[in-house]
């Protein structure tokens, strides 16, 4: 490297684009333990679940009809693009952060800052969401066995006459952020096992019911047009890019530039395909306009004379959601974890506990979740998702092409294909999702990077390890 060019990779440093190096921290607290097919049910815990059995009902009956399945391809497709994009950088950058670090090492700071900021919202409503929805197969299942619960403790206010908390969103919440501060070695052992049996169950799922489809039912396949699938695009997205969740974890994963990458394309491709036939089975068992806006599964199966099968859906549907719960908390705390080991806001976030756990950000994404599933609807928990996480993927796809064409000769052990039509259209699709999402989200959300702008520049700028000298230059410019 010249001299001039030296210069300008020093100034670069002192302002709002300086860019981190991609190593990983070798001393980052974290515990490497982790291998390829744990790290596939994290990313298989993140999607599926909430898709399946919280969304796919609501969905159907509101927005998409029968192409549901099409609303889930759509998403799939687009998320497909990006998730090529994040393999590449799993293998380059296997340090926690995910989408954050990325925009950070290849884009700058103030881009990585912004990313990480959103994704801290979008994650912890998404837990919140998930745990409403786990709850309300809870009480679909307690009813089913006659169990006469309080009122007041079914829903959050203005869901239902005399509810006045959603109790067990709350304690969902509050329960898993207490077994990751068990250490990851324990957590991702437990949720393995989930995983387990929620694809068995999925699986039962659509075998049995595929006996009780009524091809009728999927007639008029598109009553709401094919922008109600669009629509219905954007509402499920969030449940098909887990993949962003199960990248966090890079820096406690065994042989991370291998395994993250073929994790985060096995997670992406089993899931939608049970997304697909589970999707068409929902639809084929039940008339769209009749489907349960809760408990859609279970209802569809007790509709059709199964009721102690669909007891055991309820049951699947709770350790399948759960799963999910795990894997958004798991990618809050340590997107959380990163930015604090940056300075970008206080180290004392990046502490870890005695089992390697950064404990502090995992019990605040807790807190705040509880407290979002335990008094506000899932429609409103909804609307705080999908947009941080759709400008996320298009950072990471323009990333991925900048860091191309930049440092084509870094080792890479996953080249996204078709490159740059591939993250071109990862960007193009998700640009266009952004457009489907409500006003309402928007404003949330510019509220939310309102506030970024602020903590960033009255305490992020000036804290920041990079700008204060801790590293100077990236590898890619070495």
């Amino acid at each position: 490297m010249t001299l001039d060019e030296s210069s300008r990779q020093v100034a670069a440093q002192r302002g709002i684009f300086r860019r981190k190096p991609i190593e990983a921290d070798a001393d980052s607290g974290l515990e490497r333990s982790i291998g390829l097919w744990q790290l596939t049910a994290i990313g298989l815990g993140a999607i599926i679940g909430a898709g399946i059995f919280a969304l796919a009902g609501p969905v159907a009956k509101t927005d998409a009809g029968p192409a549901v399945t099409v609303s889930f391809l759509i998403a799939g497709v687009a998320s497909a693009c990006a998730a090529l994009s994040y393999a590449e950088f799993g293998g380059l950058i296997p340090a926690a952060g995910s989408a954050y670090t990325y925009g950070y090492a290849v884009l700058g700071e103030s881009v990585g800052w912004f990313i990480g900021w959103d994704l801290l919202l979008e994650y912890t409503a998404i837990v919140a969401v998930v745990a409403i929805g786990v709850s309300q197969y809870i009480t679909f299942l307690a009813d089913a066995v006659g169990l006469d619960l309080p009122t007041w403790m079914l829903g959050a206010p203005g869901t239902g006459e005399g509810h006045r908390i959603d109790l067990f969103a709350v304690l969902l919440c509050l329960g898993v952020a207490w077994l990751l501060n068990r250490g990851i070695r324990t957590s991702t052992r437990i949720e393995t096992m989930l995983v387990g049996v929620k694809i068995a169950i999925v699986l039962a799922v659509i075998v049995v019911g595929a006996f009780f489809v009524d091809t009728d039912n999927l007639t008029p396949y598109f009553p709401y047009g094919l922008s109600g699938a669009a629509t219905g695009a954007a509402t499920v997205f969030f449940a098909v890019f887990g993949y962003d969740a199960m990248s966090t974890a890079a820096e406690e994963s065994k042989e991370a530039e291998r395994n993250l990458p073929k994790a985060i394309i096995l997670s992406l491709a089993i899931a939608m395909v049970l997304y697909l036939l589970a999707a068409t089975v929902l639809t084929g068992m039940v008339p769209f306009a009749d489907l349960s806006a809760t408990a859609a599964y279970s209802e569809a199966f007790a509709s059709v004379g199964l009721g102690g099968f669909s007891k055991v859906v309820a049951v699947g549907a709770i350790v399948g959601i759960v799963t999910v719960l795990f894997s958004f908390t798991l990618g809050a705390s340590r997107v959380w974890f990163a930015i604090s080991r940056d300075g970008l806001l206080p180290a004392w976030f990046a502490k870890t506990n005695d089992h390697h756990s950064p404990s502090r950000p995992v019990w605040i994404v807790g807190i705040v979740s509880a407290g979002i599933a335990g008094f506000v609807s899932i429609g409103d928990a909804a609307e705080l998702t999908n947009i941080g996480i759709l400008l996320a993927f298009v950072v990471v796809s323009a990333a991925v092409i900048v860091l191309r064409y930049r440092s084509p000769d870094l080792p890479r052990t996953f080249r996204t294909p078709l490159m740059p039509f591939t993250p071109l259209l990862g960007i193009a699709f998700s640009l266009w999702l952004v457009t489907k999402l409500q006003p309402e989200t928007w404003v949330r959300f510019a509220v939310w990077f309102l506030l970024g702008v602020v903590i960033y520049a009255a305490y992020g700028y000036r804290h920041s390890k990079l700008g204060r000298g801790v590293a100077v230059q990236t590898k890619d410019t070495a």
